[in-house]
């Protein structure tokens, strides 16, 4: 009777916890000013925790600097899994609480990226066939027919891709609404077609822009002007050591940091794009009355109570 039981109650899946952090986490339900340290009873708690990793964190690289060339390299490659397992981690888990494809993530991800490869492709070979003004002492080679004809390229491909990914809308469609609707999903105001009119003397009468196409444009100019710099910063830099690439590892091009001088600035400012301009601003509970409870006086907080609890009668008889 014991193991009929056993095997007809329902298994429970054991959740996996990730282990908690020793610093404590400010209440956001708290007034201003009373989450400052000050006020926190687990103060010399976290300032223990931090001063002790700061110690063997400086420690731990003194030592390794001492020890030679061999340990740093191999320090800097244990930094660099460790960050690839915190980014995988931070993918996974938008990728569960969002409900999305995989390709719907990496779409901020793969135009910056290749609005990079195509500035560097297309600068070799504007240069390459036209190049006759230095463009920079740092760096000979760089050319301003290269610097301009890429820029070009560059900004009237990011259009493009942006339009190509408009055509692929269903990919960006969350997971749910592929399942009912096979390619017939609302894939979000970002690949919604505008029309725009057209002067008259045009063969055209209006012409369709996705939303998605200005931010490109957006990333095809940063991508045309300003990331290049982070490859002449490079090329300052070796100059200073008096070497010519990084590595050797891609023929033809040097090592692996050669070709990601530019892609680093590029990835700061499409992250730093994406959080401040495509994702949309989530509110709790408990920011808004922080917001009412500061900023809005008692004569004001009473007129929102009156108006919000017509609103709300409003709904519920229009419901009923």
């Amino acid at each position: 009777m014991q193991s009929e039981n056993n095997t007809s109650a329902p298994t429970t899946p054991r959740l996996r916890h990730r282990r908690r952090s020793n610093e404590a986490i400010p209440d956001a339900t708290k007034a201003n000013g009373s989450h400052l340290l000050v006020h926190d009873r687990n103060k010399y708690k976290s300032f223990l925790v931090r001063a002790y990793s700061t110690v063997w964190m400086i420690a731990g690289f003194v030592l390794i600097v001492y020890m030679g060339h061999l340990y740093i390299t191999a320090m800097v490659v244990v930094i660099q899994i460790f960050m690839a397992r915190e980014l995988f981690n931070l993918l996974r888990k938008a990728h569960e609480e969002r409900d999305l494809p995989g390709f719907r993530m990496l779409n901020w991800f793969l135009l910056p990226a290749s609005l990079i490869v195509i500035n560097d492709i297309a600068a070799y070979i504007f240069g390459f066939f036209f190049g006759r003004t230095p463009l920079i002492k740092l760096s000979p080679k760089k050319t301003w027919e290269g610097f301009i004809g890429a820029s070009v390229a560059t900004i009237t491909s990011a259009f493009v891709l942006a339009n190509i990914m408009g055509r692929f809308q269903w990919l960006t469609c969350p997971r749910k609404d592929l399942a009912t609707g096979w390619l017939h999903c609302d894939p979000g105001p970002l690949f919604k077609p505008e029309s725009f009119p057209l002067p008259g003397w045009l063969p055209w009468k209006e012409i369709t822009i996705l939303p998605v196409q200005w931010h490109a444009l957006c990333l095809g100019l940063f991508a045309s002007i300003i990331a290049p710099f982070g490859g002449f910063f490079a090329s300052g830099f070796k100059r200073a050591f008096k070497i010519k690439d990084f590595g050797d590892s891609i023929p033809g091009h040097g090592g692996i940091t050669d070709r990601m001088d530019c892609q680093m600035v590029m990835a700061v400012f499409a992250y730093i794009y994406h959080q401040s301009f495509i994702v949309p601003q989530s509110f709790r509970v408990e920011m808004i009355l922080e917001q009412i409870l500061t900023a809005l006086t008692y004569e004001e907080q009473k007129a929102l109570y009156m108006k919000l609890g017509e609103i709300l009668q409003e709904r519920l008889f229009g419901q009923s």
